[in-house]
């Protein structure tokens, strides 16, 4: 990525001081200290033409409608998560520091604003299905249809419902009714030793919410037609089975895989000679690379063809892992089924779609954008 000074970035923009600042505090421009001077800026030379050619292009209904919809503007307000100047943060808490002891129910309570709430220790019946996604659709189809609507309840019954979806969905993943935190209930049934359950904890906090993600949009959708919190859970749940979603680890998984079968170079090879981009290095809104992925290879500390495919997949593409390779990372170091990736994700993003649905149901406001007809 380019950087330049600020006197170069008020030129290009033709702006004053003031307004190169606002555009790095609403998180339009991304800045670092200079190498030379941390006391001096520099400013993203991407970002700073990116914002040119928005103002260029106008702010007509329609051209904001356009470019908000993929890695653009702002479409609505939340208090729940951001991505700010590089960080994650939850309810203004940055969300690598609390994935150094949080539990996933206690970043539920902080998104929830629900400080005291209880998880219950039982989910109910048990949940047919051949796989733990099976499994989890089931259940919350199976809520969806008998839950009540969310709209017009207060948040406090909103907050007990979304508890036990949460516990609802752990027990579908593993078979299992026990009262034991998400991370502790996986870990168990994929036969973890402690490190291992605490690197699960720390992969679940990590991944519990990104702002507005499809899946999380879809939720919102829904939510704000008042449908049930499990009916938003589950159009959150079925964004997230699509390949460039929530499996998208899959694969990055079949990258570090056949790194361990036919060593690193041999594995990058086979990717580029499929002119195909190494998968699960970089991110939109990462530009200095993702801080989840960061916080949770350092807890991994992946050694031997794994560190050594991730070093080449990255000076390949000349940007770091993000989420999606540290959570292959995860499986294929601890050895985890398969299908660990997207479960921790639904997991994780599981909390996320609940407090992003219950604000959406408190405000009362339909979610209902107008196309622009293309058509003759």
């Amino acid at each position: 990525m380019a950087w330049m000074t600020a006197p170069e970035a008020m030129a290009r923009l033709g702006v004053k001081p003031q307004t190169l600042y606002a555009y790095v505090s609403r998180g339009f421009i991304a800045a670092r200290p200079a190498d030379r001077d941390p006391r001096q800026s520099l400013y993203s030379s991407q970002d700073v033409d990116a914002l040119l050619r928005n103002r260029r292009a106008g702010r007509s209904r329609a051209k904001v409608a356009q470019r908000a919809i993929a890695w653009g503007d702002p479409v609505l307000e939340t208090a729940i998560a951001t991505v700010r100047d590089g960080r994650l943060l939850y309810r203004g808490q940055d969300a690598v520091a609390l994935s150094h002891a949080a539990t996933l129910e206690d970043v539920a309570r902080l998104l929830w604003a629900a400080p005291d709430l209880a998880f219950p220790a039982s989910a109910g019946a048990a949940i047919a299905g051949e796989t733990p996604k099976a499994r989890g659709l089931a259940y919350l189809a199976r809520r969806a249809a008998a839950d009540p609507p969310s709209i017009g309840r207060a948040p406090a019954a909103l907050h007990i419902e979304g508890a036990s979806l949460l516990a609802g969905l752990a027990a579908a993943f593993c078979q299992g009714h026990g009262g034991a935190p998400f991370h502790a209930r996986l870990a168990a049934a994929w036969g973890l030793d402690a490190d291992g359950g605490d690197l699960v904890r720390r992969a679940l906090v990590l991944t519990a919410d990104h702002e507005l993600n499809p899946s999380t949009f879809a939720a919102r959708v829904a939510a704000s037609t008042g449908a049930s919190l499990a009916a938003a859970a589950l159009a959150g749940f079925a964004t997230l089975t699509g390949p460039r979603h929530g499996e998208a680890s899959a694969r990055a998984a079949a990258y570090l895989n056949a790194a361990e079968r036919d060593g690193a170079a041999a594995a990058l090879a086979d990717v580029l000679a499929r002119a195909e981009q190494p998968p699960g290095f970089g991110h939109a809104l990462y530009p200095r690379g993702d801080p989840r992925a960061a916080a949770l290879l350092d807890a991994l500390a992946p050694a031997g063809a794994v560190a050594e495919a991730i070093a080449a997949g990255e000076a390949a593409t000349g940007a770091a892992a993000n989420i999606d390779m540290a959570l292959a990372a995860l499986t294929v170091s601890r050895g985890l089924p398969r299908d660990a990736p997207f479960l921790i994700f639904a997991g994780g993003r599981m909390t996320g779609w609940i407090a992003h649905a219950i604000e959406q149901a408190v405000s009362g406001e339909p979610i209902r954008p107008r196309a622009h007809y293309a058509g003759p």
